[in-house]
């Protein structure tokens, strides 16, 4: 039975508002598209607003016009470049919320019981129009898919821990001022906080935790909910011909995936050094099995060093060849510095692949060591190399291991987590 038809005769559905960067452009804006169908299958009038829309959806609509987004896309980026010495190498890696779009006369939203905001930055939403939607007196959920919001400016802080102070120094400024713009930034961010009841949710346990260290969300209301996967749609098959590889390959397959493999985010030089450790030691390992790569490379150079049998398949946009590479393999393998909850890892395991992956950030949430996958050292390649080899020499059970996957992050399942909170929120208000 859906949250609809609980409902007693007569009574509306809930209208949730959605606020979100994209609708399929990232893995935040994917996984909130998710929810949003979620919601709607269980009977939630849900919307979303984006600044970018690549589905014809008709719940979906974006914001503005090209001009209007692209010069506050522009104005943001020119502003942390000012602040930074006019460099380019961090320049994605933080953001302002300086500007954007005030949302607060749009319909959809003034109509909304709720309103959920997602990935709102570069452009879309400033930390003034947040407050604008704060004073419609309406229950909002901010859901955090890095740690944005509980730092200054840093979508992750990358070791950093000056986000459990006051920021300032910020090193993806390369600032050596007290008072430089990721201080600024954060003070505004405490501004809003104390003066919007704002319900944070983070993606993972590891993201929680964060949370509970920073200066700025220490002592406001975080609630775990994960992001939303469809399981069902990753089913368990037998070995077969995969024509992405061009023939049958009677390998055991090492999967590694993203939307870009090079993203510095994602480790991939550590993944080759454990590959080409287990090459040079234990070749008889190497014989009978090969990497897959699939993700955009900017350069095709980071795989030139991998001595380990290898392919390279570039991006995957057939979701149903990208479920057959997942149900053909048996690891899936991510070397990320870090991640607040790794949707490779959870397709993988509801596809019957065994996770090897390091333990700083949502991965944790997802597995559980040495039983349902492998958690290696830190940054230790050869723990990594260790945990593969672990993994390919496991029998698993791959359909008790879709059902596992299919309690914690099934779209139902998460979909009436969101529900449940949402109505806990309007009941207060």
């Amino acid at each position: 039975m859906t949250y609809h038809e609980s409902l007693p005769a007569g009574l509306r559905p809930l209208k949730v508002a959605m606020i979100s960067h994209s609708d399929m452009l990232g893995g935040a804006s994917v996984v909130t598209y998710r929810l949003m169908k979620a919601l709607k299958a269980e009977g939630v009038d849900a919307r979303m607003s984006v600044y970018n829309r690549l589905t014809d959806d008709a719940s979906v609509r974006q914001v503005g016009t090209a001009g209007t987004r692209g010069v506050r896309f522009a104005w943001e980026r020119v502003r942390i470049m000012a602040a930074n010495g006019f460099r380019r190498d961090d320049l994605f890696k933080v953001s302002t919320a300086d500007t954007g779009f005030n949302l607060s006369h749009d319909p959809w939203i003034r109509e909304a019981d709720v309103i959920l905001i997602a990935w709102i930055n570069q452009g879309l939403l400033s930390l003034d129009d947040i407050e604008a939607l704060g004073r419609l007196g309406k229950p909002v959920v901010w859901v955090m898919h890095d740690m944005w919001c509980l730092t200054g400016i840093c979508h992750h802080s990358l070791g950093c821990t000056r986000y459990t102070e006051s920021c300032g120094r910020c090193p993806l400024l390369h600032s050596r001022r007290d008072n430089d713009l990721s201080r600024h930034v954060r003070e505004r961010k405490m501004k809003l906080y104390d003066a919007v009841p704002l319900t944070f949710v983070a993606v993972s346990r590891w993201l929680a935790d964060r949370c509970a260290e920073s200066s700025l969300l220490a002592k406001r209301d975080v609630r775990v909910i994960p992001n939303a996967f469809p399981v069902d749609s990753f089913v368990i098959r037998p070995r077969g011909e995969l024509t992405v590889l061009q023939g049958d390959l009677d390998h055991d397959i090492i999967l590694m995936g993203a939307a870009r493999l090079d993203d510095h985010i994602k480790g991939l030089p550590m993944a080759v050094d454990a590959l080409n450790y287990i090459f040079d030691n234990h070749p008889e390992v190497a014989q009978r099995t090969v990497a897959v790569f699939f993700g955009d490379l900017r350069s095709p150079a980071a795989l030139h060093n991998l001595r380990f049998p290898h392919f390279h398949v570039g991006r995957i946009n057939d979701p149903n060849l990208l479920r057959d590479l997942y149900a053909r393999s048996k690891v899936v393998l991510s070397s990320s510095l870090y991640e607040t909850l790794p949707g490779t890892l959870i397709e993988g395991q509801a596809s019957g692949c065994l996770p090897v992956t390091f333990g700083r950030g949502g991965q944790a949430d997802i597995v559980t060591h040495l039983s349902d996958g492998y958690i290696a050292r830190y940054a230790d390649t050869r723990d990594l190399a260790k945990g593969i080899l672990w993994a390919l020499d496991q029998n698993v059970d791959r359909q008790a291991l879709h059902e596992s996957v299919r309690r914690r992050f099934s779209s139902t399942s998460v979909a009436r987590s969101y529900i449940e909170l949402f109505n806990q929120l309007v009941a207060v208000k």
